[in-house]
């Protein structure tokens, strides 16, 4: 419920923690260990000592959770929201959710073991639990016999179980590939930042230009995935073809 009572400051709609929490469909302990781990700006306080929050915090809150359902800790989440300038409109949070969304890979699921054996169509000893792990299928947590997964990568996974290829190798190769992707990934939101972000801010937050803007996000994001898996597949096959080319006598 929306406020407009003189005992708070600011303009625009209000809410006490309690109804903040139920707009963003989280609960009230959540709102405040947020706030006690940094991610969620402190409330405004009123005279009679009750906390507001404005849209600001709302649209913080659906970021926190859009980055939460990506499978990211809230460590890193906190890292991420600490590059945002501080000087963010809930709007202009609400574009971070949009574009964070848009290029989100598909959310990680919550599986048991029994069921995990089911989809993967064998038995699983511990050791291919490890190896699924380091390839990046799933991960692991507090429960062993509960997992996140990644379903886009089981089948692939559980077909290279049998292949002989050391644990070592297999987390050395994963370790590669994160820091290149890292790289690229990196300079690809730079990019972003420069030509679309920014010109965005620059416009006055237009509204169109804030359609233009997601509707471009969305339709970079296949694009640039086929480009790095062709550019991938062409820059290996050339390596490869180098490192094993028999020397002439």
């Amino acid at each position: 419920m929306e406020q407009a009572n003189d005992e708070h400051p600011g303009d625009g709609p209000v809410y006490t923690v309690d109804e903040l929490a139920a707009r963003a469909g989280v609960t009230v302990r959540t709102v405040r260990f947020y706030g006690t781990r940094g991610l969620l700006p402190p409330p405004v306080i009123g005279p009679r000592r009750v906390g507001w929050y404005g849209p600001g915090h709302l649209s913080r809150l659906a970021l926190i959770e859009e980055l939460q359902r990506q499978g990211m800790t809230l460590a890193a989440i906190e890292r991420y929201l600490e590059q945002l300038p501080a000087d963010l409109s809930a709007q202009d949070l609400a574009v971070h959710r949009a574009l964070v969304a848009a290029w989100a890979p598909e959310s990680a699921e919550e599986i048991t073991r029994r069921e995990l054996e089911r989809r993967a169509g064998r038995p699983l000893a511990d050791r291919d639990v490890d190896r699924l792990a380091a390839m990046g299928v799933l991960d692991k947590g507090a429960d062993p016999d509960v997992f996140r997964l990644d379903g886009s990568l089981l089948r692939l996974g559980v077909e290279l179980l049998d292949v002989p290829i050391e644990h070592e190798t297999i987390l050395a190769s994963r370790t590669v590939l994160l820091e290149h992707a890292r790289a690229a990934a990196q300079e690809l939101a730079r990019l972003f930042r420069e030509q679309v972000w920014n010109p965005y801010r620059e416009s006055g937050e237009d509204p169109d230009h804030l359609t233009a803007m997601k509707s471009l996000s969305a339709h970079m994001q296949p694009m640039v995935v086929q480009a790095l898996v062709t550019a991938f597949q062409r820059s290996l096959s050339e390596e490869l073809r180098t490192a094993f080319r028999t020397p002439r006598p």
